[in-house]
């Protein structure tokens, strides 16, 4: 099969992905076969590739948003939420599952028994400790992936996967009351998903990017504005841009009590802070660790309910590299998505 891989991490413009044969994976005890019909392109395959994330194996396969079909049963008891179940009776190829971010955890230590699974220390990640979907096939634990619908489009469902379900996740962490002001910042792949989310709970949202088709996205999305900063104080929150010099000016926008949740893996340094102006009157300041099933689960139910519109810029398997590139230099308005099979 083919498959992108990590080969030297550095800046784009390097080269960093390279595109190789492999053989087909073999999935093993209470795993899936799952053969690829699409994959997110996530910011965070970005920072693999770029080293801001140092690979954790050799030739990593990136990619944590793959929607594909099992062709193969799981060869254990695995099971899961409805997923691995499905799974299960079905090797032919036609139970649709996507494959997450999260790929397994210990279920044993203090944060799996409090139902904090993201947070364990032996947890594993798709695309990062295991091979992902920028490839043809893939294979995954039965009890992590979840059941899609069949007669949805691939490249709509694959941003769901980890832009909705992370973005899912701080929405929950900047503790948003109902009707509240809600301010993101940065609107790629996961924020246009999460603005959609609010709104459909009755939130009212301001977008503060400085990309004009950002800014024209999201006001068609339902965003009340869309600029520099927010034109009222805000309840809640989530920064989505990956740069720390944001940090200070969300806080500020805050209202007393207000939370700010910080949703991506990588941040560059946050600058000094005054505590008068940015912390003090119980502002919040959070970070956005994973997610955890319970979230996705509850996210996909909210877009069967409310169906998102999902914003994609689709690019051919062979074409990896440049999506990332487009990713790094701005390029991509809503989500990139590979098509594969």
């Amino acid at each position: 099969m083919r498959a992108w891989a990590v080969d030297r991490p550095g800046p784009m413009r390097s080269r960093p992905l390279t595109l190789i044969e492999r053989p087909v994976p073999v999935a093993g005890p209470g795993e899936v076969l799952v053969r690829v019909e699409a994959c997110g392109v996530c910011r965070t395959d970005l920072h693999l590739a770029e080293g801001d994330l140092t690979p954790r194996r050799p030739l990593t396969t990136p990619g944590h948003q793959a929607v594909g079909r099992i062709v193969r049963p799981s060869g254990g008891s695995g099971g899961g939420p409805g997923a691995g179940d499905g799974g299960e009776g079905d090797g032919g190829g036609r139970c649709r599952v996507g494959v997450a971010w999260l790929r397994s955890t210990c279920g044993r230590c203090r944060q799996c028994a409090r139902g904090r699974e993201n947070l364990c220390p032996g947890s594993a990640y798709t695309g990062w400790d295991a091979d992902g979907g920028f490839a043809e096939y893939l294979t995954a634990p039965a009890a992590y992936v979840y059941p899609l619908p069949g007669d949805v489009p691939a490249e709509a469902l694959a941003p769901l996967l980890c832009a909705g379900i992370v973005g899912y996740r701080a929405l929950l962490r900047c503790d948003l009351p109902a009707g509240g002001r809600l301010g993101v910042y940065g609107f790629g792949a996961s924020a246009h998903l999460t603005a959609q989310a609010a709104i459909a709970r009755g939130a009212v949202v301001h977008v503060v990017t400085r990309s004009p088709a950002a800014r024209e996205l999201a006001l068609e999305l339902g965003a009340a504005s869309a600029g520099d900063r927010p034109p009222e104080p805000l309840d809640s929150a989530i920064l989505f841009a990956p740069s720390g010099d944001l940090v200070p000016a969300a806080l500020e926008a805050l209202d007393r009590g207000g939370t700010l949740a910080v949703a991506g893996i990588h941040l560059t340094d946050v600058p000094a802070m005054d505590y008068e102006r940015h912390l003090f009157q119980e502002r919040t300041l959070r970070s956005v660790t994973a997610s955890t099933r319970a979230d996705g689960r509850a996210y996909l139910a909210l877009v069967a309910e409310h169906p998102p519109v999902v914003k994609t810029v689709p690019y051919a398997f062979e074409d990896a590299d440049r999506a990332l590139s487009d990713l790094a230099t701005g390029q991509v308005s809503g989500a990139a998505v590979l098509r594969i099979g």
